[in-house]
């Protein structure tokens, strides 16, 4: 039957699909995978692997975790300079930033002290402007108590737009108090959940840990 004058041609205006080549659609979405994991990582989010234990019984080894990068701002990711501010990192919060003796590499400790602060250790015992501070999250396994600054006896105070941080496995963590603090540019962000967590020395997952909240 052919359509008559006044009726639209449907056939005629009817999109279809673009066809595409395997190939071209293949490549077009791992383009846009790896954009969106590009960005996912320099602003947003990023995951981290536990290598040691200095943040034990926090964060044991082979914790996978993941970290905010929107936690305290926007940064510029080629000159570590933040386009704004959200916040910044509070006492208590366990944060990944540049070693500073090497920032090639990343470490992960606890917010201990913000600028201003008087941080004092005393026989292990941590005190924050005069305070001595609670801190159920921490674990002291050497019995013995040494005169040597700065593992267990130190004094310092914290300088502007720095923060000094500390391991949970306090006498086996190389920290603040061995190499001093970490610049606030130099924080790469806050560290929120574990996603997966792998034991080596039994070989098989730690199915206790997964979708835990990092505090």
């Amino acid at each position: 039957m052919t359509p008559s004058p006044d009726e639209p041609n449907i056939t005629k205006d009817a999109i279809s699909p673009k066809k595409k080549g395997l190939v071209r659609e293949l490549t077009e979405g791992l383009l846009t995978a790896f954009v969106i994991a590009a960005v996912l990582k320099l602003f947003i989010v990023q995951a981290f692997r536990i290598p040691s234990g200095s943040m034990i019984p926090t964060l044991l080894v082979g914790d996978q975790i993941l970290v905010s990068k929107l936690a305290y701002g926007v940064k510029n990711p080629f000159h570590d300079r933040y386009l704004f501010r959200t916040g910044h990192p509070h006492r208590g919060d366990v944060i990944v930033f540049k070693y500073p003796k090497d920032e090639t590499k990343d470490f992960i400790k606890r917010v201990v002290g913000i600028p201003g602060d008087t941080i004092r250790i005393v026989k292990k015992q941590l005190y924050v402007n005069g305070q001595l501070q609670k801190e159920p999250y921490i674990q002291t396994l050497d019995p013995s108590v040494t005169d040597q600054v700065p593992r267990d006896n130190f004094e310092t105070v914290v300088p502007p737009h720095s923060y000094f941080v500390m391991g949970d496995n306090r006498d086996d963590s190389y920290d603040s108090r061995f190499w001093g603090f970490v610049k606030s540019r130099k924080i790469v962000g806050r560290a929120v959940l574990i996603y997966w967590s792998w034991n080596k020395n039994s070989d098989s997952l730690r199915l206790s840990r997964l979708g835990k909240i990092i505090h």
